[in-house]
């Protein structure tokens, strides 16, 4: 056997995450308030940076460089600030996920996570939107379950808290029926649930101990400002040829490079390391806040533009929307929208909102292919016509379905049946009975 040793050379396509790219990002998920929080703190630690509000035009979209080290600084402070849930997450899903294509679906699940952690879209919907199907949606959510802590991306309070035991070691036969009968439990039917447990009442109390020491909120503890009291970020307003989008200059954080000061302080050489090193950075961030700001102005627009409808008429009138569509519209990466509308709201005629509220699946037309709505425009509409229906005749999920696909999208009992639970709303029977005991 003859055995021979050759080399060759190939050019292959990549996608490399610069320091650059990650300083960016990191700025990206920051709100206006936070983000001023943040400058604040970079200009007590550096005598070159000086913060005001942000009265002037910005300038063209510049490129965030800057010399490594002074932003590779920077960005470490950055991961010092005090994360919301979403950038925790973001964080741990650029270890986790190395092929782009299931990056991209789980910022899907990372739009649909909540305040408390909890998955607050059903997976259906989920896996529709991705290209899945369930088998594949089902994989990918156990994958994104392994994040820390335990407990994040539950779809039920049983799956929380299961989540948790197993990180913690707890489960076992006894906790899992538990699980299983978390109604009995909250009906203080400690009998009861002794019994279908199978279990002695010691050692149920015990396994209750251990219960309770697990968090059913585990996203609650994270930075959350308080969207009743905060700022808008964006301001939309009707301008004389359409919809326009401002930056909120009120909240809206500048930074001044004192460059006089730099130049004197250069000309002593013991210090002339580290005034390049501080300069270096307050240059550099600068220009990343430009950026960001620049990309903020740039995703509320094409948000305003595809949702003149909504603007004009209110949420019923929420038209299908992804990020892939205003990614593509602004020239971006689907994940650079992603984390832009995570933190930052816009105030519209309709109200405040978050800029993921805009973003919404689209649902099938009527027969003649026209007469699209969006899921959330959907739920709207629900929302409205149980809040008008006769308490003492509620309307079914049949009824409700059957009214809305005669002038829109064609709905199944089931989506409706969907819906209102997402929206928290009680089946029919339940509103009819509820409905008597207010009028005794």
């Amino acid at each position: 056997m003859n055995l021979q040793i050759s080399q060759r050379a190939a050019q292959t396509q990549g996608l490399v995450m610069t320091g650059h790219m990650q300083q960016a990002i990191a700025l990206l998920q920051l709100s206006n308030t936070d983000l001023q929080r943040y400058i604040e703190q970079e200009a007590e630690e550096n005598p070159f940076i000086e913060v005001a509000r942000s009265d002037r035009a910005l300038p063209s979209l510049p490129h965030v460089g800057g010399r490594g080290t002074d932003a590779d600084d920077a960005t470490g402070r950055i991961a010092d600030h005090p994360l919301s849930l979403y950038a925790h997450v973001a964080a741990q899903f650029d270890l986790m996920f190395h092929s782009p294509q299931d990056r991209l679906i789980a910022d899907r699940f990372l739009e649909a996570l909540d305040e408390n952690g909890w998955l607050g879209e059903p997976l259906e919907e989920i896996a529709f939107a991705c290209g899945l199907d369930m088998t594949e949606a089902e994989h990918m959510l156990h994958a994104v379950q392994a994040v820390e802590p335990a407990g994040l991306f539950a779809r039920t309070l049983a799956e929380c808290l299961a989540l948790q035991a197993e990180d913690q070691g707890l489960m076992t036969p006894l906790f899992r029926a538990v699980l299983n009968n978390l109604p009995r439990l909250a009906a203080a039917d400690l009998t009861g649930l002794a019994r279908v447990c199978a279990c002695s009442m010691d050692d149920l109390r015990a396994t209750l101990k251990q219960l309770r020491s697990l968090n059913p909120k585990p996203g609650a503890d994270f930075h959350i400002a308080n969207l009743s009291e905060r700022e808008p970020d964006l301001i939309v307003s009707r301008g004389a040829t359409g919809w326009k989008v401002e930056l909120n200059r009120s909240t809206l954080p500048a930074v001044l490079v004192d460059e006089e000061s730099a130049a004197v302080a250069t000309q002593d050489k013991r210090a002339r390391e580290y005034v390049g090193e501080r300069l270096g950075v307050a240059r550099w961030l600068r220009r990343a806040v430009e950026h960001r700001n620049q990309t903020a102005l740039a995703v509320g627009a094409e948000i305003a533009r595809r949702q003149a409808a909504f603007l004009e008429h209110g949420p019923a009138k929420i038209a299908p929307m992804t990020l892939a569509d205003v990614a593509q519209a602004i020239g971006v990466h689907e994940s650079t929208v992603s984390r832009v509308t995570t933190g930052i709201l816009m105030v519209t005629p309709q109200g405040t909102m978050g800029l993921k509220r805009f973003f919404s699946t689209a649902l099938a037309g009527d027969a003649d292919g026209e007469g699209g709505a969006s899921a959330a425009a959907v739920r709207y509409r629900i929302q409205k016509m149980v809040a008008g229906e006769d308490p003492a005749n509620p309307l079914s999920d049949d009824a409700i379905a059957q009214m809305i696909s005669a002038d829109g999208p064609v709905l199944a009992r089931r989506t409706v049946a969907k819906y209102r639970d997402m929206l928290h709303i009680p089946s029919s029977f339940q509103r009819k009975r509820q409905g008597k005991l207010n009028g005794m």
